[in-house]
């Protein structure tokens, strides 16, 4: 079971990263503006904005390496960070656009489930 965690732990962070270089490179280019549905115009104008959020999806994908880097010792960080991602995914989905429950929020939860049950058995 811990071993499924941490491949699902290890996903997600990957996801992050890639939500990093969609938000702080590809923002207003061709992949960006199709995976956000902005014109190149509101691209344009909230492109720092969207380089700061991808920072933080930096610092999550960071906690959720650290976690796994820890081992078993890892799990209250890993913990931690799927919970800020969970959370993180719920307001996006309610606030920006339904499809983050399923690509951000969902992801997490299965991560958080998955390392809850390794973690009491």
């Amino acid at each position: 079971m811990n071993t499924l965690a941490n491949v699902v732990i290890a996903l997600v962070a990957a996801l992050h990263l890639w939500f990093a270089v969609l938000e702080m490179f590809l923002w207003d280019k061709p992949a960006g503006l199709r995976a956000f549905g902005h014109s190149r115009e509101s691209a344009a104008a909230s492109k720092v904005l969207a380089a700061n959020q991808g920072l933080y999806n930096v610092f999550l994908a960071a906690g959720l390496g650290w976690g796994l880097l820890l081992g078993a010792d890892g799990m209250p960080v890993k913990i931690f960070f799927l919970s800020c991602v969970l959370v993180a995914g719920l307001f996006g989905a309610a606030t920006a656009s339904r499809k983050i429950l399923f690509v951000q929020a969902l992801p997490a939860a299965l991560g958080l489930a998955l390392s809850l049950a390794a973690a009491h058995l």
